[in-house]
Formats: structure tokens, C-alpha cells, sequence
């Protein structure tokens, strides 16, 4: 979630509609342009009894963030408590229960965005070793309960943590017990942008299934294989789900803007706070009529908060968000951007993708998207057959677009190399959270600790 620590000063009022749909005009780049940002989270955890530190307690949430400042990363506060930390690398951030997030560069392929999160990687398991703390990628916390999760100390979580249980039964779980991993990609035009979107919400179930990672909860198997994907079925209708509307004709920025608007607010932030406008009208806001802060119309830093409000599989702001994927390993956090820069980033690769799925109804697709966290590649998919019948056609496409791309790295490999552990999970027809479950059964003696030690970076 996005890190705001101060009122922007001179920011234009919102005075037309024209202001809504610039941010997603401005995003409109030339393909020689395009770059990858890719966002992870991982849990940290007690090395000696695995409790989730938390934010105050000595080695926990904010001395891990301070210790950054050794590798060259600032401290970034909100009332007067650090909550994320800027560097070249982009910024370090906190999801509400202390779940650490690297919300990576803009960069130009691949290869750097693994080194950037290698780098990453390194800096905090040095930083876990001196504090006593491990880092687990998973798309869930496998042992924990509600109650044993701490809260940061950022203003929008409270209001969210108050909000959630008023529109859904598991909003709670998705702040406190989930990670992912994403990928934000660019556009040409607004007619790239759709094409990208249909393709993206069509397969986000497919990379579901491929990075699933998440069958359990307080200590035994929850029914599920991405239990993380489940829990955004019961979170809060209004700003989540697959936007039938996307597949529609005449689909383009001005139909996404109306949906945000539709879209419940969350907050107001002024004077470097948070002010509670949970269940209010931006409509509402642009009358100047929003009852946190009557008389007042949004800024367009209000608009652009309020873009990061929504939570769809796919997501517009001036880029495109794939948001499907539980959390994972290094090696998966450097495929989740190879899949999908290889399907979207290459014009024919992407007009494949779309042939793949653009006969199918919105009926199929929520099907399908309600089924694949329960069955992962043994999701039913449209005309019979299964995701597994599918999945290795679309890593071949995603493979071809990145060999077009050409992008090597010192020693002459392109991208296509990132997709492997993708591979492998397709040939042997298992996802992650299989494989947990069969060490779980087989291996660990029915004990999820074992876990630590299979998903720690």
C-alpha cells in the first residue's frame, strides 16, 4: 500500500473530469520506455519462537527498518515514527502487521529486477541475523492468529482495521495475514491499456494457480491452496473482484474512473494526518459535500489516494498492477514480472495471450476465478479442460515475448530464464501449496514450523 507522509503543497483542486483521467493519460508511454516494477512482501518472525515482532520491542519492526540506514536507505515518518525507508532501490514500506515490503525501481528488464531484489534480500537476512529475526515467503502466515499480529503505526490502517469488518468477514485477514507479490507494468495507449487489462484479469487466475501458496491457517490446512486469493472474495465487494466491465465494448479510461467513483473512500489526508472518511462519496467530495471534510473539494493527490483504494485482480492507476500472485521465494518473485512482461510487453505475444482467452464469458471467467483457490491448476476453465491444459501454451507465449524483447544480461541470457520455477511447477502439475501440503503430511509431522524452514529466504 502506498506510503503518504505529507500534504503536497500548491495541489491543484479538482475542478473536471479532465483531472480524473490525467493520471491515467500521463502513464501513456513509447514502448522504448516501458519499465518493471515489481512489489514483494514477506513475513518476519522471532528465530527463536516464531512470534511476529512487533513494532517497538527491541530487534523488532522499527530497528529492522533503522538498520537499513547501513546499506544506504533514509527514514521516511509519519508522525514522528518511521514507517517505510526511501533509497535507490525504492522504498521499504510496512503492510499492517509488520509484513515488509520492497516496492521496487522502475526498471528496464528482468535481470535488474532480480539483482534489485537479491540485493534486497541480502540486506535484510544480514539485518535478521544481527536482530534474530528470519523472513518467510509465503502468501499467508501459516500458525498465526488474529490476535497475535501487532499493528504498525500508520494513520490508514487504523481506519481500514475499523472499516473492514463493516463490508466483509475477512478484510482483516488481508491486512494482517497476507502477502503477494506484484508486478506493475506500463502502457502505449488507451487502447494498449485495455487489451493489457482484458488479458491480465482473464489469466490472473492462471497466476494464482502458478504461485498458490497458501493452504494453511493457525497451524493446520485451511481447505485451500491460495487461501490468500480466497480471503479477496469476502474483503469488501465494492472495491474488489475480476470488473466485468473491463471486458466491455468501449472499454477505456473514462469507464475505470467511473468505477472509482462508485468505489467507497477510505480517508482524506491533511496535515500530515489521516482523517476518516470510510463509506464516503468522492462523488459526494467533489460537491464539496463529503461529511469529513465539509465545504472542501479533493486535491488531485485526494484522486490519487484514492486510486490506491481499490483492490481489483488488476488494478489502473497511471500503470497496470497484476495483483493475483501469493507470496513466494526469490526465485518466484523474479518469475511473477517475467510472466507477465513476457505476455504483455510484446505485441505478439500479447495478441496470443488474448486468442487464448477472449472467447470466454464473464460467467466463465468468475467461475473460474472462484475456483482456482480451492483447485489451483485443477481449475475448470471455459470448453472443458482444466488450467493445467492451458498453462503451458501461456508460458510458451510469455516465453516467445521475452525472447523478442532481447534483453541479455552480461553473459548473453535473455529473460526467458525467469520462468523456469514456473515451468517446473507446471511439469510436475503441483502448485506450491501442494507441495507444502506433502511436506506437511509427510515430512514435518503434521507441524507447520516446518514451513520456516522450507519458505525462508
Amino acid at each position: 500500500m502506498s506510503t503518504r507522509t505529507q500534504s503536497a503543497k500548491d495541489d491543484p483542486l479538482i475542478e473536471s473530469r479532465d483531472q480524473l483521467i490525467r493520471p491515467m493519460e500521463k502513464g501513456e508511454k513509447p514502448v522504448a520506455d516501458y519499465r518493471i516494477g515489481t512489489e514483494h512482501e514477506k513475513f518476519v518472525y522471532s528465530k527463536a519462537d516464531y512470534h511476529a515482532p512487533s513494532y517497538d520491542e527491541p530487534g523488532g519492526i522499527h530497528d529492522i527498518l533503522m538498520a537499513l540506514t547501513e546499506y544506504g536507505w533514509s527514514p521516511v515518518e509519519e508522525n514522528g515514527k518511521v514507517i517505510a525507508m526511501a533509497g535507490p532501490d525504492g522504498t521499504v514500506s510496512l503492510e499492517p502487521a509488520g509484513q515488509l515490503e520492497l516496492s521496487g525501481a522502475p526498471l528496464i528488464n528482468i535481470h535488474q529486477t532480480c539483482a534489485e531484489t537479491g540485493r534486497h534480500l541480502t540486506q535484510v537476512k544480514a539485518i535478521g541475523e544481527k536482530f534474530g529475526v528470519g523472513f518467510i515467503g509465503a502468501g499467508m502466515w501459516p500458525d498465526k492468529t488474529r490476535e497475535e499480529l501487532p499493528m504498525m503505526p500508520k494513520g490508514r490502517y487504523g481506519i481500514m482495521a475499523n472499516y473492514m469488518p463493516k463490508v466483509g468477514n475477512l478484510g482483516l485477514d488481508m491486512m494482517l495475514r497476507t502477502c503477494t507479490i506484484q508486478v506493475n507494468l506500463d502502457y502505449s495507449s488507451e487502447a494498449d491499456m485495455a487489451q493489457k487489462f482484458r488479458v491480465g484479469l482473464a489469466l490472473q487466475p492462471l497466476a494464482t494457480a502458478l504461485f498458490a501458496n497458501s493452504p494453511f491457517t493457525e497451524g493446520r490446512p485451511n481447505g485451500f491452496l491460495s487461501f490468500r486469493s480466497h480471503i479477496w472474495s469476502d474483503t469488501d465487494p465494492d472495491r474488489t473482484g475480476m470488473l466485468p466491465f473491463v471486458f466491455e465494448d468501449g472499454f477505456g479510461y473514462e469507464r475505470y474512473v467511473d468505477y472509482m467513483l462508485e468505489v467507497p473512500m477510505y480517508f482524506v489526508f491533511r496535515d500530515g494526518k489521516y482523517i476518516d472518511a470510510a463509506g464516503q462519496s468522492f462523488r459526494d467530495f467533489m460537491k464539496g459535500e463529503l461529511p469529513a471534510l465539509p465545504g472542501e473539494l479533493p486535491t488531485e493527490s485526494d484522486w490519487q489516494d484514492h486510486l490506491s483504494t481499490a483492490f481489483p485482480e488488476v488494478r489502473l492507476k497511471s500503470f497496470l498492477e497484476m495483483r493475483g500472485a501469493d507470496g513466494g521465494p526469490w526465485n518466484r518473485i523474479c518469475a511473477l514480472p517475467a510472466f507477465w512482461v513476457g505476455l504483455l510487453y510484446d505485441q505478439s505475444a500479447l495478441d496470443a495471450a488474448w486468442d487464448v482467452v477472449k472467447d470466454w464469458t464473464m460467467a466463465e471467467r468468475e467461475t473460474l476465478r472462484d475456483s482456482v483457490p480451492k483447485l489451483g491448476l485443477k481449475a475448470p476453465i471455459a470448453g472443458g479442460g482444466t488450467l493445467q491444459d492451458i498453462a503451458g501454451k501461456v508460458l510458451s507465449i510469455a516465453r516467445s515475448g521475452l525472447a523478442a524483447r532481447g534483453q541479455l544480461n552480461s553473459i548473453g541470457d535473455d529473460e526467458t530464464g525467469f520462468l523456469r520455477p514456473l515451468q517446473d511447477i507446471v511439469d510436475r502439475g503441483k502448485t506450491p501449496a501442494e507441495v507444502c501440503l506433502d511436506h506437511y503430511y509427510n515430512d514435518w509431522d503434521e507441524d507447520v514450523t516446518g514451513l520456516y524452514k522450507l519458505k525462508s529466504f
